[in-house]
């Protein structure tokens, strides 16, 4: 398939484009460029899978830009809650209307496929011990209101040629060459490797549930290819039931991969998003995915990176692996204008 991803200079899409390439689809990137700053490492094998990545920002995109594909994966939107709630009215203006602006472009161009990448964190406080894709949302933040927003304005457009599916990733982790140490396994692991020492400012008592970028990128490769009555207007959740965790028991693992680490609790904090997610739809009902990592493979894959590239405290600090200081540099220096778009300057 002729495939045009968003967000492919990422932490999922730099993952996500060779991935494709490698299981034989034709590949073209669009990228606004917030976070060429960091590269984590080069992976030689993924080097010659690169796509061709055209930069342009996600809302000045049209139906022209859309022609002669024939499935468009939307990443490309600000990522996260802290991220988000730094300025909200923008956070919509890009996350919400952007992505339905992307989604009527994509279907009046013909295109036949949308992928879009949706988040658990649309449950926020789950209302049941476990929730699922019945469950009622109920976002907590600018990011998650976003995801159910683009949920609710693009699934009416499913059908007469248009499949449309929503894939509600959980809070990823794994290696990267774009890496984010702003997620939690990600950022703990970061922690044991530069310092030794996990000191959560809270009790950790709060669910997630997390899933690996390379079961993300299954999911996606799955849904591009699925009969379109299995996947046209459905959502999955994914990942896999049996990884949900409280953030203390990602903890928990992580000291025990990472020789020497410390790790200790806090007292209970104020976050109240906390939920469980049921991942057996996509497990049942999405041909050819199975979620194959777990929370401790996660950890001794990050472990075995950060020792072979020498990983030091500075690089983990540095801006452009958190997204928000990336931003917030970009802007101050004035390279981006206040409502995020490349300054002329």
């Amino acid at each position: 398939m002729k495939v045009l991803v968003t967000g492919t200079e990422g932490y999922i899409g730099s993952r996500l484009a060779p991935w494709l390439i490698a299981h034989g689809h034709e590949v073209t990137g669009i990228d606004a460029g917030f976070y060429r700053d960091g590269t984590l490492y080069l992976d030689p094998l993924g080097l010659p899978q690169l796509p061709r990545t055209i930069v342009k920002d996600l809302r000045t995109l049209t139906r022209a830009d859309f022609e002669g594909y024939d499935a468009v994966v939307h990443l490309a939107e600000l990522s996260n809650d802290p991220l988000g709630q730094n300025n909200p009215e923008i956070t919509f203006e890009i996350n919400h209307k952007g992505s339905v602006q992307i989604a009527e472009a994509a279907r009046a161009a013909g295109v036949k496929r949308f992928v879009y990448a949706s988040s658990c964190s649309v449950y926020g406080v789950g209302a049941s011990d476990y929730v699922n894709e019945e469950s009622p949302v109920n976002p907590q933040t600018a990011y998650a209101k976003c995801k159910t927003l683009v949920e609710r304005d693009v699934k009416p457009m499913a059908g007469g040629g248009f499949s449309a599916v929503f894939l509600r990733n959980a809070t990823a982790y794994g290696a990267s060459p774009r890496m984010r140490f702003d997620i939690v396994l990600n950022d703990l692991c970061a922690l044991a490797w530069t310092k030794k020492k996990i000191a959560m400012i809270s009790d950790g008592s709060p669910w997630r549930p997390i899933v690996h970028v390379e079961d993300i990128c299954q999911a996606v490769s799955c849904a591009l290819v699925a009969p379109e009555e299995d996947i046209c207007g459905q959502i999955f959740n994914v990942g896999a039931t049996e990884e949900n965790y409280r953030v203390r028991e990602i903890a928990e693992i992580i000291g025990s991969v990472f020789p020497g680490c410390e790790v200790t609790m806090g007292p209970p904090g104020g976050d109240n998003r906390s939920y469980r997610v049921s991942f057996d739809k996509i497990a049942t009902k999405l041909p050819g995915y199975k979620a194959r990592w777990t929370a401790k493979m996660g950890a001794e894959e990050l472990r075995q990176l950060f020792e072979r590239i020498e990983m030091s405290p500075e690089t983990y600090e540095f801006r452009a692996f958190t997204r928000i200081k990336q931003l917030k540099y970009l802007q101050r220096t004035g390279q981006l204008d206040q409502n995020l778009f490349w300054s002329a300057r």
